[in-house]
């Protein structure tokens, strides 16, 4: 929760002083041109990555193939192209970050092991859960019969 506090709080603040130090040392129409010229890219890498995205995971999905990393990839080129169409600077900073290849591949392996721990840990629950309550027993209720025929 403390996350969103940061980023609805403390982010648009840090985003307008910079904008502001940017504005004096360059002026103000270059700061306003900059800021475009970095929604127009965003908007672009956006679009590229998606349809870039989606053909790499058809390819996979012909093969026969589950293409969850390129879900990611995709995920994380989303995520820079959203944060270059966000106006300001440091959100710009943080966008060249994530699309930058050597430090996307290195938020990827981060990305890949979180939701890997965060799965064993799901499944080990499960476990633990199963093991709690003994082993499943299909609904059977016992009881004693007898065959009697009419003829006798």
């Amino acid at each position: 929760m403390r996350i969103f506090l940061l980023l609805f709080l403390i982010f648009p603040l840090a985003e307008l002083y910079v904008l502001i130090k940017v504005g004096s040392a360059i002026g103000a129409l270059a700061t306003i041109l900059l800021l475009m010229l970095g929604g127009i890219a965003g908007v672009l890498l956006m679009r590229l990555a998606g349809f870039a995205t989606a053909w790499r995971a058809r390819e996979r999905l012909a093969r026969g193939e589950l293409p969850e990393r390129e879900m990611l990839q995709g995920m994380l080129m989303a995520i820079g192209g959203g944060l270059l169409f966000l106006p300001g600077f440091i959100s710009d900073a943080l966008a060249l970050v994530i699309l930058f290849p050597p430090t996307r591949k290195l938020l990827f392996g981060a990305l890949t092991r979180r939701i890997e721990a965060r799965a064993q840990r799901q499944r080990a629950f499960h476990e633990d859960m199963q093991a709690r309550s003994g082993p499943q027993r299909p609904n059977v209720i016992e009881g004693e019969w007898e065959r009697r025929d009419r003829d006798q």
